[in-house]
């Protein structure tokens, strides 16, 4: 059998090496139209950062390792520009030699990747704009702030490699801006949860530009949409990626209305023999159950063990991914998988909504961290999908909630799971644990939650309840409006209270929230719940405050103009 691989980056080196375990006699050719096969992709901000140190740690395999681990034929710096199904041959052209060839094949894999996202904005070539996909980007990157030793950069795009390189940038000593066209950083994550990594882009210096579209550009400025000018000496555009399946055109291969390849659950294209995997191929959103693009390096790494064992005859399939997904911002972990609100709302899905604040660990024990875990589900129970953010402590609740919305488990599944406790690890209640506790809560109608978008609409003859002690007030703030019973006092002055009327409580995290709706509800009163009280209503309204200063933006929530 000659097997032939189109890309040799993460999915592509993953299938030959699958495939030569499987089978010892087959004849493995793996093209890749660059210089380096199976590098860090993931890893190239840090080394522009200095974390990673030593270039050569970026490359996983070197073409020669891998040949001779493998008895692989790699062939670098060799692009393959076309398919004919019919002869069963690809065309190549060695970008070396810039001589053009033919090579047959049994079966052909295609990973080809996707590239950066380059429009043609005005004064493109004035200034020094960059992407980050490839080493010899991260290279062009590194030694452009050795050399020119620019002052100020300005990041265009805030998804993971956006945000990655604006906190590497300012550990290199440059002062950065980072532009944003949707309404809020984080495209998989929700506004309500991105508020806390707005602040903390803030809190660094940063000047932060959301809901804003980049113009062009001059020789050291990137000019918005609106006129503004932001200081830049170079820039990084991070607005996306592409698939790189232009190659693919007349072939038959089905495409996608991007240009994504359209596989099956054994990743087969719609030609016979020709199979698909990676940041090109669209594969199936189990949540969903839509098809759609999802570039992680986690999946394609599957996706390339399971091509290998249905090339070789086995029976495999790719059942899809959630977007499971984490990123390190300063000493911030910011973490989703599965879907968000936003895309459930678009897609006229229905769905609840709770948030819990909890400790990474016991609060006795020295050095814990606080996390806020957003959870979605159904009114049956089923988790939708999950979001923190926070800090130590983040990676191992994600993936706990990525293997429940993978395997269907409901919120009452997390109050059951037993989960590893100590004190310098977790609490006996682990956060995913109070997730399930809070979720199930607002099932039953236990709790009755509002948000803190919620608040300007509480109704005029409800009343506004803040069980917090007087310290707390004076150290965290109130919120206006809201008058100060402590919980502790609440039983012994339940007579203050007109309990005909709503009655809205917080506290600073919702759980003497949710203990105070409990005694008024038992004692005839309708009591509601500010869900993740008011450490999560501080950083929506210290956002909102930040977007006003920067004169007035249109809030993400409801479109009117923010003034303050």
């Amino acid at each position: 059998m000659k097997v032939l691989i189109v890309g040799g980056v993460a999915g592509g080196a993953g299938a030959a090496a699958r495939l030569r375990r499987n089978d010892e006699k087959a004849e493995i050719i793996l093209f890749e139209k660059g210089s380096f096969i199976s590098f860090a992709n993931c890893g190239l901000p840090y080394y522009i950062g200095g974390a990673i140190t030593d270039r050569a740690q970026l490359q996983l395999q070197t073409p020669e390792a891998f040949r001779a681990r493998f008895n692989v034929d790699v062939r670098v710096m060799q692009e393959v520009a076309g398919v004919d199904p019919a002869s069963k041959t690809v065309r190549v052209v060695s970008h070396a030699s810039g001589q053009t060839y033919t090579e047959s094949y049994d079966k052909l894999i295609l990973s080809p990747g996707a590239s950066p996202i380059r429009p043609s904005f005005p004064g493109l070539e004035e200034n020094h704009v960059f992407t980050l996909r490839s080493i010899p980007d991260t290279y062009a990157i590194y030694d452009y702030i050795e050399t020119a030793k620019p002052k100020t950069a300005a990041v265009i795009g805030a998804g993971f490699i956006g945000l990655e390189m604006a906190e590497n940038l300012a550990g290199r000593g440059l002062r950065v801006s980072i532009v944003e066209a949707a309404p809020h950083v984080m495209a998989p994550m929700d506004l309500d949860m991105a508020h806390m990594v707005h602040n903390r882009i803030r809190a660094a210096g940063m000047g932060l530009y959301v809901g804003k579209k980049c113009a062009g550009f001059t020789a050291d400025t990137v000019q918005l949409e609106d006129g503004a000018a932001i200081p830049a000496d170079m820039v990084i555009l991070s607005i996306g990626v592409s698939p790189e399946t232009r190659f693919l055109q007349g072939s038959g291969v089905a495409l996608g209305p991007r240009g994504e390849i359209l596989v099956d659950q054994q990743l087969r294209t719609s030609v016979e023999d020709v199979y698909a995997l990676g940041d090109a191929a669209a594969v199936r959103n189990l949540v969903t159950g839509k098809t759609q693009v999802i570039p992680l390096a986690g999946p394609a790494n599957k996706q390339a063990r399971i091509v290998a064992d249905v090339v070789c005859g086995r029976d495999a399939c790719y059942r899809g991914s959630i977007g499971t997904s984490i990123m390190k911002f300063f000493e911030m972990t910011v973490a989703c998988a599965g879907e968000k609100e936003e895309s459930l709302r678009a897609a006229g899905t229905p769905y609840r909504k709770s948030y819990t604040v909890s400790a990474s660990h016991a609060g006795y024990y020295p050095g814990g961290t606080q996390m806020i875990i957003k959870l979605l589900y159904t009114g049956e129970g089923r988790i939708l999908g999950a979001q923190i953010v926070g800090g130590e402590g983040v990676d191992k609740r994600i993936d706990t909630l990525a293997a429940a919305i993978r395997f269907g488990l409901t919120v009452y599944d997390l109050e059951e799971l037993e989960l590893a406790y100590a004190p310098p690890f977790s609490s006996a209640k682990d956060p995913v644990n109070m997730a399930g506790f809070v979720a199930e809560n607002v099932l039953r109608g236990v709790m009755l939650p509002f948000y803190p978008e919620d608040v300007d609409g509480i109704p005029e003859e409800a009343i506004r309840l803040d069980v917090r002690n007087p310290g707390e007030l004076e150290t965290w703030g109130a919120i206006p409006g809201f008058i100060n019973i402590p919980l502790n006092e609440l039983r012994g002055r339940m007579d203050e209270l007109d309990l005909s009327r709503p009655i809205y409580v917080t506290c600073q995290v919702g759980l003497r929230g949710h203990v105070a709706c409990r005694m008024l509800a038992q004692n005839g009163a309708t009591a509601y719940n500010l869900s993740g009280g008011c450490t999560l209503y501080a950083a929506y309204v210290k956002d909102l405050q930040g977007l006003a200063d920067k004169g007035g933006v249109s809030c993400a929530s409801c479109g009117e103009q923010v003034k303050g």
